[in-house]
């Protein structure tokens, strides 16, 4: 599937600056069309979208159903909603609503994503999150915090549309474990050694699932959240900061 790539070295180099992210707590944009990524836009806020649901008789391409077959053994939770047409450029036309994951993982709130998507951030956080999280707190994950799936905007300052308004993107907040530790995302600080080890240990195993990953030290819109999408980009470069 488009999330699972190979694992491959990440650098500065790599990084393709025009073709990247900047996201802001955005899970959706209540009104149709294209809106602008910036912070003063008062429709950017984290708060999930009203999603439908896929009408029970609609017919499914074959590589569809053999993603949602992919969810379901990974232990994604997930419903199918109706497709999304807010725009001639943003809209999923086979969109899942994905609530939680493998070991009883939360996601909050509820992330609109494409299936490929949702497939590259269940593994990734069945195969890396998840046992980094024990490895270092002896603890599982309870709640990952996103603050933007699936929105309709352009990247800031450009006129290329976000992998957002495509729903190949998701951005994480803040992560939350079962023996109630708290995990932001912001850098921090110098002598939270465990915390710095397995943020950094996460986001470097992320460019293994995803084409782009971004967070804080990236640039200044990157200092609260990651960044993660499965953008496609001509001889497979990926963008991981």
């Amino acid at each position: 599937m488009a999330g699972l790539t190979a694992l491959s070295a990440c650098s500065v180099a790599d990084t393709l600056r025009p073709d990247v992210d900047v996201g802001v707590r955005t899970a959706a944009v209540p009104s149709r069309g294209l809106q602008a990524l910036v912070p003063s836009n008062p429709f950017m806020s984290g708060y999930p979208r009203l999603n439908a649901p896929l009408p029970s008789e609609t017919a499914m391409p074959a590589e569809e159903v053999q993603c949602r077959r992919q969810l379901k053994r990974l232990g994604v939770s997930y419903r199918d909603i109706a497709p999304i047409r807010d725009s001639a450029s943003c809209g999923i036309d086979w969109p899942v609503e994905v609530t939680g994951f493998s070991g009883n993982v939360n996601m909050k709130p509820a992330a609109t994503l494409t299936c490929d998507m949702a497939l590259a951030f269940g593994q990734w956080t069945k195969d890396e999150l998840a046992p980094a999280a024990r490895r270092r707190y002896l603890s599982g994950v309870k709640t990952i915090h996103q603050g933007s799936s699936y929105s309709c905007r352009q990247i800031a300052g450009s006129r290329t549309i976000s992998e957002h308004a495509k729903g190949n993107a998701l951005d994480v907040m803040r992560i939350e474990l079962k023996n109630g530790k708290d995990i932001d995302v912001r850098k921090p600080g110098w002598f939270a050694f465990r915390e710095r080890s397995l943020l950094n240990t996460v986001r470097s195993d992320a460019c293994g699932y995803f084409s782009t990953v971004l967070g804080p030290g990236y640039d200044a819109a990157h200092k609260d959240h990651f960044h993660f999408d499965i953008k496609e980009r001509r001889n497979g470069y990926k963008a991981c900061r």
